[in-house]
């Protein structure tokens, strides 16, 4: 269906929104000598300069259309507004004209983004902001007609947010990198990169490419609309808002600037988004190329390198996408990192425990789910072993909890011998006090719940998925 169209299907009007409080936005740490003059939206951008009509593609009924496809099919939360994916459509067919015409006259104003805080393994929090759904219309259309005009000038070896490029294909890029003897990495940290974005430099990056001054006006108004916390707003000074639809391309914009420094310089470099190693055939070298892209990530672009993280190393001590690396028979190999172990036994710990108060069918459902995901991303890894590893481990946690599950002595005595458990076996078992975990391991729960079993009753296994994979 054509957002286009009029219809007559009432909806409600968005709220206006009374900012209750404006605080300060979070302090940086930024040296003075890698700080830029700030730019208000009329410093560099000129409303009236249409010469390349990319406003016209943006606001073309087609490309709307995509847009709002697009939108719909993402799904996700709604912003301040409280309005939701499947409203929009009604709220575009009775407001699209006033819509339209202020983004054509500049007079639209984007709303501030919604905070959301996910946990990250470490125990800090990655900040999202949501934008209203309206507004993700809109930065979807900028998107869809700004990304092929920057594909043209993106490096190769740049992967992350691309149309036609995934962290697989990053990986093997490494693999073949280290297979030709570059086997030290300058393994780059910026510190919170997309909350600490110059918006300065940043516009003045697009305006290189972008000469429609009307795009490069909302592109400005986008990144000054602020964020709303707890119901407080905050300026949005610095920093490009994670959660929209433009800031994975705005975030390429940003880098590829180092992409092209590196590129000029002869490097060998992989990068996905914000992660990015480069390499080098000795560690020495690999120092040399630190210092040297260290000044112009912090003065040139104003970006802020966390010293403690960054580091030049061999490749075996290195960690990319949740990957590792090492070398055998002069080959670049890959492995998964021991700390994406650590975090996939986490989320099992979560699914196969007690207190979730989950069903027998939903812990399954949600146990073959992470399996799979699981096993379809680490399928480059050399893994056979720890494949093997797993499926012990995970049907040892579903043994546990199925014991916990069967909490009363009459229970395990009647499950026992639906098992095949003769009955003196399965009475002095079901009256063990032996601890669920020990229990687990025992032969009365290996034999009766083996793997076959686990198998039949529509658990899937690590290696069976992994082996798939590799066919």
């Amino acid at each position: 269906m054509k957002v286009t169209k009029s219809g007559n299907l009432k909806h409600r009007k968005l709220q206006k929104e009374g900012y209750l409080q404006r605080v300060s936005a979070e302090q940086r740490e930024y040296a003075g000598a890698c700080a830029s003059p700030r730019m208000t939206e009329t410093d560099i951008t000129n409303t009236n300069e249409q010469t390349e009509g990319l406003m016209e593609r943006i606001l073309a009924p087609d490309n709307l259309n995509k847009a709002f496809k697009q939108v719909k099919r993402n799904k996700g939360a709604g912003g301040i507004d409280g309005m939701q994916v499947d409203e929009l459509l009604p709220y575009l067919r009775e407001n699209r004209e006033e819509l339209l015409q202020s983004l054509w006259d500049g007079t639209y104003r984007p709303k501030p983004v919604r905070r959301v805080e996910i946990p990250k393994e470490n125990g800090k929090v990655r900040k999202l902001g949501i934008p209203t759904v309206v507004d993700r219309l809109i930065q979807q259309a900028i998107s869809q007609i700004l990304t092929p005009i920057y594909e043209e000038q993106f490096s190769d070896n740049s992967y992350g947010f691309r149309p036609k490029k995934s962290a697989h294909d990053a990986l093997k890029k490494c693999q073949a990198n280290i297979s030709e003897g570059y086997v030290y990495v300058v393994d780059m940290d910026l510190e919170k990169y997309f909350d600490t974005v110059n918006q300065s430099k940043l516009i003045q990056i697009l305006s290189e490419t972008i000469k429609d001054g009307r795009v490069i006006s909302l592109i400005h108004r986008y990144l000054r609309a602020g964020i709303m916390v707890e119901g407080l707003f905050e300026e949005s000074s610095e920093g490009v808002p994670q959660g929209g639809p433009l800031s994975p391309l705005l975030g390429n914009v940003m880098l590829n600037e180092c992409d092209r420094e590196l590129d000029r310089r002869g490097h060998r470099f992989v990068r996905y988004a914000d992660d990015m190693l480069i390499f080098c055939k000795s560690k020495r070298a690999a120092q040399r190329t630190f210092e040297h892209i260290l000044p112009f990530l912090e003065q040139k672009l104003f970006l802020k390198v966390n010293r403690e993280k960054t580091q030049v190393a061999y490749i075996r001590s290195t960690r990319f996408l949740g990957y590792g690396f090492y070398v055998y028979k002069g080959e670049g190999r890959l492995r998964v990192h021991p700390k994406s172990v650590q975090k996939l036994k986490d989320k099992i710990r979560e699914i196969t425990g007690r207190s979730n108060g989950w069903s027998i069918e939903h812990r399954r459902t949600r146990l073959n789910q992470v399996i799979r995901g699981w096993v379809n991303y680490f399928q480059l890894a050399d893994m056979k072993g720890l494949m093997q590893q797993l499926d012990k481990w995970t049907r040892s946690r579903i043994r546990m909890v199925t014991w916990k599950r069967w909490k009363r002595v009459r229970t395990r005595f009647a499950n026992l011998q639906k098992l095949g458990v003769d009955e003196k076996k399965a009475w002095i078992w079901a009256n063990t006090r032996k601890s669920y975990w020990r229990i687990a391991h025992s032969p009365i729960l290996t034999v009766t719940l083996s793997p076959d079993r686990f198998k039949r009753s529509g658990y899937l296994s690590f290696s069976e998925c992994y082996l798939l994979t590799n066919v």
